[in-house]
């Protein structure tokens, strides 16, 4: 059993930061990825980020040098640090975590709304 809890959604402006956390607890096998999804009204669910454990990551092109995704393996917690946000990264972002064990899951976070105002 594995959760993970998001937080640090919230309205902001075009151009603003915010940070979002992904805390996770329970059963989490290592190595893993964390992932950062958002879903935006109308539009299917993309991938932002992810970063798996030795820190390696990637980016959507849309993100690439406003969004940054870092973890803290002993707080078994992920980020995503969004900055120079702009009205179409307005959308609800979920966190993800891939375990990597004997049998790989998928397990998601509740999901945060992030909306930019122009």
């Amino acid at each position: 059993q594995v959760q993970l809890v998001e937080s640090g959604g919230g309205v902001v402006q075009a151009g603003g930061s915010l940070i979002l956390s992904c805390a996770a607890s329970g059963s989490i096998f290592r190595p893993n990825i964390v992932g950062w999804y958002r879903r935006a009204p109308g539009k299917q669910r993309e991938l932002v980020a992810g970063i798996d454990s030795a820190g390696r990551t990637n980016y959507a092109d849309s993100v690439k040098g406003r969004f940054t995704t870092s973890r803290d393996n002993a707080k078994n917690t992920g980020y995503l640090q969004m900055n120079n946000l702009k009205p179409e990264d307005t959308a609800v972002y979920y966190c993800n975590l891939k375990n990597l064990g004997p049998v790989v899951f998928d397990y998601w976070g509740q999901g945060t709304q992030v909306t930019v105002s122009s």
